[in-house]
């Protein structure tokens, strides 16, 4: 099993020091979905949700949530986030929303936990947006897509 970079030798968590890592342009696809009834999904598609318009709030959240995922995950760095891009489709197959964020910077370390808790917090939002209509909503498949740059270089999900 690789060494965990977040570990010390002694076991103790810790900030991983990057101040010799070369500055390069990292991006990081992540990807949710939140299944829902037909019904509570054609109220996202009419515009009738009682707390008004769904999507762009969650869009919002996801975006905002990406400019603070270094407080609310203990271990990360506070990156200057460059790109932060959410895309919600409306998917009455499952039926429910597919969420995708794609986040970039140009640093010393990856945005992948940005994408993972941008992609979460739309999820949240979508659920709590939706909460009075439906409450067994089901938030599924959060996980990492792909990313570049770095050390470790590119790799996409499934490759």
């Amino acid at each position: 099993m690789p060494k965990l970079s977040h570990i010390t030798d002694t076991g103790d968590a810790h900030m991983v020091d990057v101040s010799a890592k070369s500055d390069t342009v990292r991006e990081a696809v992540a990807g949710a979905q939140i299944t829902m009834d037909g019904a509570t999904l054609a109220m996202i598609a009419d515009g009738t949700a009682a707390k008004g318009d769904v999507l762009a709030t969650a869009r919002i959240a996801a975006i905002q949530a990406a400019k603070k995922t270094s407080d609310l995950i203990p271990l990360c760095h506070p990156l200057p986030l460059s790109k932060v891009v959410v895309d919600l489709e409306l998917d009455p197959d499952l039926p429910g929303v597919r969420i995708e964020t794609r986040v970039k910077t140009t640093g010393k370390t990856g945005v992948e936990m940005e994408a993972l808790t941008a992609a979460s917090v739309a999820a949240l939002t979508l659920y709590d947006m939706l909460k009075a209509a439906q409450k067994d909503m089901v938030i599924s498949d959060i996980a990492l897509r792909s990313k570049t740059g770095g050390k470790s270089g590119d790799w996409t999900r499934g490759a």
